[in-house]
């Protein structure tokens, strides 16, 4: 047995649902069998497609509605459902991998997601679409963490980089190019072909999981001592929540007495997770990792981080497509510069942890992040494609950067019987980081319009010669086109003037909501400068 064909039992000095990971001494800590990186490699494929998932669909929404008579409204569920049921196994993941194995756990939800996928290109309505959603986000989730958690668990510590810069790539270029395959796959072969996409990499991950994960004896009995108040209580708060960010810009938030009652629940089940979690013997996530340094600052700066990374994928197309009026494909062809670079820069990143100190690449790169948002906060009317190239390009650079040294200093020093709930909770806070920052840019972009429309309009009177003269020329403009009525096309004049000032005041907004996310990653920055250095990441390579 190589020192990574690792041994997962339960130590009787150890929780019940904690794992204990024991690699044999033979070998050197750093000689890593090619079964071992085939097992990392498939494990990264099945999290870089369940997070492509949540994207790739996004920017095919409009073509899905249409296609199963959904309203726009009621086809945001299409999404949620997805996210929902992904945000609650995520955390869930560590412990069910020690009750079923870790190889039966990965490989049957590797499977179901290809058959999910599969079903949803096939789902006729509505609510067949939502259901299989869910499902297809359940199994999804499961890839996320357990790819994480195989990274930090099977790889040596001198390796953990090269691990964490594949994973990155699901984590960072995954959401920058989903709009870029959605928008191609959606316009040039139909909308179903964004799920049958999945189908021929997810036959390699499965046969790359099947080759390479030993087969481990199952601990059913474990489901008898699981944290159930603990699972019960998470699941109903994350899902509450998650319903809450998804849905409350639209329903006008506590205006709504459906999401005041989601709330409630939300804030009375989470709290008392924690409290659960906090008390007994046997957690679910062994929530005290937090009060470490390096993890408690590693999560907060991730969250930032998901909170920038998805918002920004939100926040890009919207404005593409409201003012610009781009197509799927063409919102997708500008996002690809914020994707693209990162397949080049990732694979540079652990050489780079070994010559500088790791801190100091995140540092750079959340500064880049942030600087590539606030490129954009001077936007005018003209601002499309080409302007946005550079800003992409900085930010794709940015994100590259800061991931994988952010996570391998936030784990470093974590146990292998801590793996999974760190592992959990890593990946979770990035999720639920990239709900907030949409609802929260949702309604920012709202309210920072309605601001900048009212700031305009006051400059927009009948009293001003300027707002005259405008008047009268598009009035001569609408009847030199065939409006007959001279009052009409006064009235058409006026009614184009105020979409003007609209699009101006939208305008601005958006460049408010890029200096948002700005100042967001200026206080990730921060906390990654909080951050401890590990010993086995010193410059030089040293371990």
């Amino acid at each position: 047995m190589t020192a990574l064909q690792t041994t997962i039992d339960t130590a009787p000095s150890a929780p019940a649902d904690r794992p204990r990971i024991s690699a044999a001494p033979s070998q050197p800590t750093s000689a890593v069998s090619a079964k071992t990186w085939l097992a990392v490699f498939g494990a990264t494929l099945g999290a870089f497609m369940a997070v492509l998932n949540i994207q790739i669909v996004n920017a095919s929404l409009a073509d899905i509605q249409g296609a199963i008579g959904a309203g726009i409204d009621d086809g945001g569920w299409i999404s949620t459902s997805y996210l929902i049921a992904e945000i609650v196994v995520i955390p869930l993941s560590g412990w069910l991998a020690q009750v079923f194995s870790i190889r039966i756990y990965l490989l049957t939800n590797a499977i179901l997601f290809l058959l999910f996928s599969a079903a949803c290109a096939l789902a006729q309505d509505l609510p067949q679409m939502i259901g299989l959603r869910a499902l297809q986000g359940f199994s999804g989730g499961v890839l996320i963490p357990m790819a994480f958690t195989l990274i930090i668990t099977l790889l040596p510590k001198a390796k953990q980089p090269i691990g964490l810069a594949l994973f990155a790539l699901s984590a960072t270029f995954a959401p920058a190019i989903g709009p870029t395959i959605g928008g191609y796959l959606t316009e040039n072969w139909g909308w179903q072909y964004i799920f049958y996409v999945n189908l021929v990499p997810g036959a390699l991950m499965i046969g790359m999981l099947w080759f390479s994960l030993e087969a481990k004896p199952m601990k059913l009995s474990l489901l008898r001592e699981g944290d159930w108040p603990g699972v019960v209580t998470m699941a109903i708060g994350l899902s509450a929540l998650q319903t809450v960010l998804e849905e409350g810009n639209k329903d006008d938030w506590f205006g709504s007495a459906f999401i005041v009652r989601l709330s409630i629940i939300a804030a009375i089940a989470l709290a008392l997770f924690l409290v659960i979690e906090l008390t007994t013997k046997t957690p679910l996530l062994n929530l005290r990792l937090l009060g470490r340094r390096n993890f408690g600052f590693g999560v907060l700066a991730n969250f930032l981080l998901g909170v920038s990374l998805y918002g920004s994928v939100f926040i890009m197309p919207v404005y593409l497509s409201r003012i610009q009026g781009y197509n799927a494909e063409q919102i997708g062809m500008v996002l690809a510069w914020t994707g693209l670079p990162q397949l080049v820069l990732i694979p540079m990143v652990p050489r780079l942890m070994k010559r500088f100190d790791p801190r100091l690449v995140i540092g750079v790169g959340f500064a880049l992040f942030a600087a590539s948002n606030f490129m954009n906060i001077y936007m005018t009317s003209d601002y499309g494609s080409d302007q946005l190239f550079w800003p992409n390009v900085v930010r794709a650079v940015g994100q590259a950067l800061a991931f994988a040294p952010l996570s391998a200093v936030a784990t470093a020093g974590i146990e292998p019987e801590n793996a999974g709930s760190a592992s959990g909770l890593f990946n979770m806070m990035r999720n639920l980081g990239g709900a907030v920052g949409i609802a929260m840019l949702q309604t920012f972009l709202t309210k920072r319009e309605q601001y900048h429309s009212n700031v305009l309009m006051q400059s927009v009177s009948l009293l001003e010669q300027a707002t005259r003269s405008r008047i009268e020329a598009l009035t001569q403009y609408f009847v030199n086109h065939g409006v007959i009525d001279r009052t009409e096309a006064s009235q058409r004049a006026v009614v184009a003037i105020g979409h003007i000032v609209q699009k101006q005041a939208f305008i601005l907004a958006f460049s408010d909501t890029f200096y948002l996310l700005g100042a967001a990653l200026i206080v990730a920055l921060m906390a990654a400068l909080l951050l401890k250095k590990p010993n086995h990441l010193e410059a030089g390579g040293a371990h």
